[in-house]
């Protein structure tokens, strides 16, 4: 299989009698180099690239394209937007004689490794979106595809952060307008749709209004990484850039292909119309992809072809995309092999597109139009009702993200149940991106049947909050709705009790209440231990539903995450993991029996446990609105009174495991 510079500046021969795209391909090995120091597992790992230029070789489009070797960038040039200290620590890396220096300098930054060749690999992966952007620039090429690692679109000026150590991107788009003048661009579009905001493109062209920047991407109310409020819609620019600043900021997980193509039917593309760039520069991470371990949405295929279309309107169709993030192997190779061929013009992969956005997709459009229609007059029109009715209906669509387990930045990577869905290989089958799923009803009516105890000792302990996992809604506190189980029925009994397990708050902090801890319990009892518990009788069916919700799973699954045969796994062995969820909650703990039903509570694994117990997971106290929920929770049950509540959750707090 032919790698990158044997057939460097060629085109394959492909010829089938009509006008043929020149369109680029970029890849280098050499990028592979950048890995682990200790060769460990990492998400942003050399298969990502390598599995993209293998699919698209064996699928027969890389034939058709010019493929290109990479080329390093010059200090010049990574200086258009980066500080001189921070291109000299980044050439230096590859120097450092010794691992530990290396090891010291990622250890200062944010989500960053570094090896032996991870300058080479990071001037490569500049160098080369310089050297594509130049040629869609000069017409010597229509469009093209740079298959680069490390990313970019997180590198802010002085410093590396989230896998990327230069911002690859808006180095070539600095090029294009400050140094080639002679090559007319004098407008560029920025596009980014890798699930995480662009922090690092926002500030750099953050005043310049030379250049449009588009982000699209899971903010939360400022919880998802890179976190902060960088990615709010209000962030629009500054000076001569004001108004050249776009920010779409999910509310949730699991926006699909409606969502974004909402985004630029209602946003993007009527800007994109006003503002004519010269061309287009696309951040094309596949995190936001189906199956992604660290995005948790829901886009397919299907989805990035219809958006990339949409696109190629525009500049006459100068696109050149720069791969970001995508951290699922085969998600990121059938996205960019779709993409690829939209930039052939081959007709767009097949898809369904009846399923409507999220009723919160609707209110950030709304939103977003609203604060920039001052600047772009097509923004002006308010979408009528019609419209923004065709919403997927909240109770089947959403995953809740407000759980207690879910992290900033995903880092323990909560597996998506999509993953779980068999993405056919073939054109024409992939129909993913419906977000009303006909979900299988056999496990739910099974497990209807059976009754458990769902024992809480954390915010689930005040009844009000424990409802949104069933009824769906929002408590006092909480920053962001559940979606309830699919079984709404409130609890057939209510009771108290205490167990001998160690109550402790862990993680740095939560979706729903912000900085601090979440509460846990050591999966193993100790007689010198009590915890207070609030014990609700519920279905196995709701109790799989609060399970998906605690875990950042979608309810509307085909597949119960506990079955019967865990059930009597757990009663016999006293707690088990659950495979299919890698979440914060994945651990059942059987705590006893209740007349004849056994008490279930979800807590860490034991692994994770010891992660809490040498500090490798941080402890941390509660934020104040979770600590006022559980003691709102254990006043109303008439375990304590305030003060004593109070009492109890600190020294859960600071007592050391």
């Amino acid at each position: 299989m032919a790698m990158s510079g044997e057939s460097s500046g060629k085109n394959c021969g492909y010829s089938d009698g009509k006008s043929q795209r020149k369109v680029g391909l970029l890849y280098d090995e050499k990028m592979c180099k950048h890995d682990t120091p200790d060769g460990e597992d990492h998400p942003e790992c050399p298969d990502r690239i390598r599995i993209i230029w293998e699919t698209l070789q064996l699928a027969g489009v890389a034939q058709r394209c010019v493929v290109l070797g990479g080329s390093k960038a010059e200090d010049k040039q990574l200086q258009l937007v980066h500080t001189k200290d921070h291109v000299n620590l980044v050439k230096s890396i590859s120097t450092k004689k010794k691992d530990i220096r290396r090891n010291k300098i990622a250890s200062q930054l944010n989500s960053i490794y570094l090896n032996g060749g991870s300058s080479e690999a990071a001037y490569l992966a500049a160098g080369s979106v310089v050297e594509l952007a130049e040629k869609v620039a000069e017409g010597e090429l229509d469009c093209g595809f740079a298959i680069v690692r490390p990313p970019g679109h997180h590198a802010e000026a002085d410093e590396a952060m989230g896998f990327c150590l230069f911002n690859n991107v808006a180095v070539a788009a600095s090029y294009l307008l400050n140094e080639r003048p002679d090559l007319g661009v004098k407008k560029i579009l920025i596009v980014d749709w890798d699930v995480h905001h662009g922090n690092g493109t926002q500030k750099m062209f953050w005043k310049d209004p030379r250049v449009l920047f588009f982000s699209v991407h899971r903010h939360e109310y400022g919880s998802f990484y890179p976190a902060g409020d960088d990615g709010y819609y209000n962030m629009v620019g500054e000076g001569p850039g004001e108004g050249f600043n776009i920010n779409v900021p999910w509310e949730q997980g699991r926006c699909g292909d409606p969502d974004y193509l909402a985004a630029w039917d209602h946003i993007l593309i009527p800007v994109a119309k006003e503002f004519n760039p010269d061309i287009i520069l696309l951040s094309a991470g596949f995190d936001a992809a189906i199956g992604d371990p660290l995005g948790g949405c829901r886009v397919t295929p299907y989805g990035y072809s219809i958006m990339l279309k949409k696109l190629m309107e525009f500049a006459q169709g100068k696109i050149v995309m720069a791969l970001e993030g995508g951290y699922n192997l085969d998600s990121i190779a059938k996205s960019s092999l779709a993409c690829v061929k939209v930039l052939l013009e081959d007709e767009p992969i097949q898809g369904s597109s009846k399923a409507y956005p999220f009723e919160s997709t609707w209110r950030v459009i709304q939103a977003v139009r609203k604060r920039l229609c001052a600047y772009w007059p097509s923004l002006a029109d308010e979408l009528s009702w019609k419209l923004i009715d065709q919403k997927t209906p909240t109770p089947i669509i959403i995953v809740s993200s407000s759980s207690d387990s879910e992290t900033e930045d995903d880092t323990h990577g909560i597996v998506d149940q999509m993953s779980k869905l068999n993405i056919e290989k073939q054109e024409g089958t992939l129909n993913e991106n419906d977000q009303v799923d006909t979900a299988s009803t056999s496990w739910r009516a099974d497990l209807a049947k059976v009754d458990v105890w769902y024992a809480s000792y954390g915010s689930n302990m005040w009844k009000p909050r424990f409802l949104c996992y069933i009824q769906g809604g929002q408590a006092e506190g909480m920053k962001k709705a559940c979606v309830g189980s699919m079984d709404k029925s409130p609890p057939k009994g209510i009771m108290w009790e205490t167990f001998p397990h160690r109550l402790f708050f862990g993680r740095e902090s939560t979706a729903t209440w912000g900085v601090g801890g979440a509460a846990f319990t050591n999966p193993l009892t100790n007689i010198n231990d009590q915890t207070h518990m609030c014990i609700y009788r519920i279905t196995l069916e709701q109790f799989n539903d609060v399970l998906f919700q605690e875990n950042g799973l979608n309810v509307d699954s085909d597949f119960p995450l506990f079955d019967l045969a865990a059930l009597q796994l757990v009663e016999n062995k006293g707690s088990g993991s659950l495979e299919a969820s890698n979440g914060w909650y994945n651990n059942v703990v059987c705590l006893g029996k209740e007349l004849n039903i056994p008490i279930l509570t979800m807590t860490c694994t034991l692994s994770t446990f010891e992660k809490f117990k040498s500090g490798e997971i941080p402890l941390r106290p509660p934020a104040k609105a979770y600590a006022d929920t559980l003691v709102r929770g254990l006043v109303e049950g008439g375990r304590f009174s305030e003060e004593e509540a109070e009492s109890y959750i600190d020294n859960a707090a600071s007592k050391p495991l």
